[in-house]
Parts: structure tokens; sequence; C-alpha cells
């Protein structure tokens, strides 16, 4: 008996284990239901209309690649909207350099399908790092130029133009429209500098603001010590440090008031 309680109990450990690291595998967010279907309606519309352009200029099989580049952008301009890696500059950089990099690729190396894609993929990441555009779906835009077929190939440099460029601006003017509405989507983040709280917060986050402000200086040194990409804004690390604060603050002066000992005590 007490073995096979010992085997269960091993058993459990081990289980709990497995599911905590299951877990641990997992983004970690928090964002409503509301915001997925947002998030969701707003690539349809993204998507659908780069589609188009792309069925119109180049056919149905080209603009299946381009769509399948720009279905990367999508995700993070209608889902990640407050991303760097989502800001129009980095979705337009990273689109152009990596066009660039994939058909300078194919014609110096075209002879060499597989070494012209992995150098389409490795140039496109050397230019966009230095160019501070960083976007991961210049990654699939610089393989369309190497694997996309004939038709690709046909257009050489102006592939860079039509249908990538156009396509680029398409979908970030889509994006700008379409997330304008929601007051909490500030896209792109340059123009809302300051995000609308909640009128339940403000007052707790407001009288926070000077001390919860952390300088650039700091926060640049404490990334530079992470070195590596943190896909996140200043603005947005100061918010999440300011509603913490604000948070903690409120529970600090209310957890009192709970307490059983001075109930009794009351």
């Amino acid at each position: 008996m007490k073995i096979d309680d010992r085997f269960s109990e091993r058993a459990a450990r081990k289980w709990g284990g497995l599911m905590r690291g299951w877990s641990a595998l997992k983004i970690a967010y928090t964002v409503s239901e509301r915001e997925h279907w947002i998030s969701a309606v707003g690539g349809m519309l993204g998507i659908l209309i780069v589609f188009w352009v792309s069925n119109f200029l180049l056919g149905t099989h080209a603009a299946v690649l381009i769509a399948t580049s720009m279905g990367s952008s999508a995700v993070l301009l209608f889902a990640a909207p407050h991303g760097a890696m989502s800001q129009p500059w980095s979705v337009f950089g990273g689109h152009m350099v990596s066009a660039l990099a994939g058909v300078a690729s194919q014609q110096w190396l075209g002879y060499e399908p597989i070494l012209a894609a992995s150098m389409a993929v490795a140039l496109s990441i050397a230019l966009m790092y230095p160019l501070r555009c960083l976007h991961p779906p210049g990654g699939a835009t610089a393989l369309t130029a190497v694997v996309g077929g004939e038709t690709v190939h046909a257009l050489g440099y102006g592939f860079v133009v039509m249908p990538v460029l156009i396509n680029t601006v398409i979908i970030l003017i889509v994006a700008v429209a379409y997330n304008y509405p929601f007051s909490w989507r500030r896209y792109p983040q340059v123009w809302w500098r300051m995000a609308v709280m909640s009128e339940s917060l403000t007052e707790d986050v407001d009288h926070t603001d000077e001390k919860c402000m952390i300088p650039h200086s700091d926060l640049v040194y404490a990334l530079s010590q992470i070195d590596t990409f943190i896909d996140i804004s200043e603005e947005d690390l100061q918010k999440i440090y300011a509603l913490a604060l604000g948070h903690h603050e409120l529970v600090a002066e209310t957890e009192p008031l709970l307490d059983p000992a001075l109930e009794a005590v009351g």
C-alpha cells in the first residue's frame, strides 16, 4: 500500500512538473475576448485588400506567395499594434530591404536556389538591424523573391515596387485606419505618446507619475544588459510600471481594512 502511495505521489509530481513546463512554453498575455475578435477582423480586412491587389497585379499564384508574407505582417499589425516590430518604419523598411536582399540573392546566386534563399534571409536580417527596421515577415518577403517562380523572377528589382511596396503601403493604411477608432490601440505609437487610462485608475496613476517615471538612460542601460531584442516600447514599459505601482499602492491601502484582526478590534 505504501509503495502504491509513493508511486502515485511521484507520478503526480512528475505530471505537475510537465504541466508547469508546458505552461511556461506558452506566451504569457492577458487580453479580453473582445480584443481577440478585433484583431481577427482587422487581419481579415488587411489581407483581403492586399490579396485583391496582388491578384490583380501578378495573378493568383504569385498573389498567394505575396499574401503569405503580408499575412505575417497582419498578425503583428492587428494583434500586437504596440510592438516595436509592428511600427510603420519596421514594416515598411523591413519589407523593402528584405525584397532588395531577396532579388539580389536570386540574381547573384540563382543557379543555387538553396544557397540563394539562405543568403536572402541572412542579408535581410543583416540590413534590418542597422536600419532599425526589424520585421520578421521581411524574411518571408526575401524568400518569395527567390522561390516565387518565373513570374516573380521576371519582375527583377521591379518586385520591390510592385507588388511589395504597394502591398506594404496598403496594409499600413488599413492598420492605421482600422486601429484609430479604438482608443487603447495606439497605432502608430508615435501619434499616441500617452495612453488613455481608465477613469477608475486615473487618480491612482496620476499621483504616482513623478516617482514611477524611469529615466530613459536607465531603461536603455537595462535593455543593453539583456543584449537581445525585446519587442516593447519605452512608453509601454512606463505604463506597465505605473499601473503596477498604482495597483500595489491601492491594495496596500485596502488590505488593512480587510484584516480580520482589525475587524475584531473594531
